[in-house]
């Protein structure tokens, strides 16, 4: 397998793009991965889009190629393939583009996310909430938030978690999202504001939700060998894994814990020779808060149970040992579902380069992790200089 180095990252603005259309969005991010690279487009081999539900937001199926087209590669003939694993579709666009270059298959790859949610009005919700298992779960009602309540409730049952805890993620988030000009929301929020806004599910409140947004990012993968006739500071994909596990709740031994977050994770220290000690800064899948603080246990930042004190403790605040989400994460920058996944590795490369700007840590190993649902997948990406 050949290393894989990433040699341009582009995103748009992420937000209710009222006045931008699916095609707009995704040719911005695109464009600028591509400027960023210093390539002009017809070195392209290869092009993989994350998409959950184009078919359903805006009816329009066939989307590869349809980027493909309005981005100029048509005439190339390239391969164009859409990648669906609900809001972890990015983060697997990502690996298969991996894969695509580490095999020898091509040289340079496009990994591109993109979705454009507000069109579908109040049928979003009920899009997002497919991702879960419709005949057992949906069919009876439960949203995506109600069924993250569940799991909410039994850890703070059995680890005494709370909901200020809670609060505290969120708090984070959105202070780290006012020194990123593509983020959603952009200013702060405090403790007493997460807990005053309404319950959507108890014990998940309205500010504990990240919302559904338009967006997308794109990134370029190229061979160490192609890289390096790009960049003098390429940043290498060290490793990348996928698991997934059932996808109704009731089939899992234990809710506290998303098993396909555990295998991904331990796959991808494995390829990537570290440990989860070793991992400097992160982009973590936090649809909901409760997700950010089991992602913590799941990942082995912290033992099982414990992972509040990692927001309590600042550990995983701009300054602490872990930052997490420097971006914002999907609560404050935003969830453009199938674009987040993407977006979560374009925001780590730049940490690695240091070009984050007022946002930038101190760095070496990164880790992104992008779920698919409840947990039904996850895919975990580790980079590094």
């Amino acid at each position: 397998m050949r290393k894989v180095a990433v040699i341009g990252v582009g995103q748009s603005r992420f937000g209710e793009l009222w006045d931008r259309s699916f095609r707009d969005i995704m040719l911005e991010a695109g464009v600028e991965a591509l400027e960023d690279a210093g390539l002009e487009g017809k070195e392209i081999d290869a092009l993989f889009v994350g998409n959950m539900s184009a078919g359903r937001y805006i009816a329009q199926e066939h989307v590869a190629t349809l980027i493909a087209d309005y981005a100029g590669l048509a005439e190339l003939n390239i391969p164009s393939v859409r990648v669906e694993a609900a809001d972890a579709s990015g983060g697997l666009a990502v690996r298969m583009a991996h894969l695509a270059v580490a095999s020898g298959m091509h040289d340079i790859v496009i990994a591109a996310g993109v979705e454009k949610v507000t069109d579908a009005g109040e049928l979003s919700m009920e899009i997002m909430s497919s991702s879960a298992d419709m005949e057992w779960e949906g069919f009876v009602g439960a949203t995506l938030s109600a069924i993250y309540a569940m799991m909410t409730k039994l850890h703070m049952k059995e680890f005494g978690t709370t909901e200020e805890d809670l609060a505290m993620v969120s708090v984070k988030n959105h202070r780290n999202a006012v020194n990123n000009p593509k983020a959603q929301f952009k200013s702060e929020i405090s403790v007493d504001a997460v807990l005053n806004s309404p319950y959507v599910a108890e014990p998940l409140k309205l500010l504990d939700c990240a919302p559904i947004s338009d967006g997308a990012a794109c990134v370029v993968l190229a061979s160490e060998e192609v890289a390096k006739q790009y960049t003098d500071t390429p940043v290498y994909i060290k490793s990348s894994a996928q698991a997934s596990d059932y996808l109704a709740l009731h089939s899992r031994k234990d809710l506290t814990t998303m098993q396909s977050v555990v295998t991904a994770s331990r796959q991808a220290y494995k390829q990537a020779g570290v440990e989860a000690r070793d991992i400097d800064v992160a982009e973590l899948h936090d649809s909901f808060t409760i997700a950010e603080i089991m992602a913590y246990e799941d990942l082995g930042f912290i033992e099982k149970g414990k992972g509040a004190e990692l927001i309590r403790e600042g550990i995983v605040e701009m300054g602490g040992e872990i930052p997490v989400n420097p971006s914002g994460g999907l609560k404050a920058c935003g969830h453009a579902v199938g674009a987040t996944g993407v977006r979560q590795v374009a925001e780590l490369v730049l940490q690695l380069r240091g070009g984050a700007g007022k946002r930038q840590v101190e760095c070496e190993t990164a880790l992104a992790l992008n779920i698919g649902g409840t947990g039904g997948t996850a895919v975990v990406t580790i980079l590094g200089r």
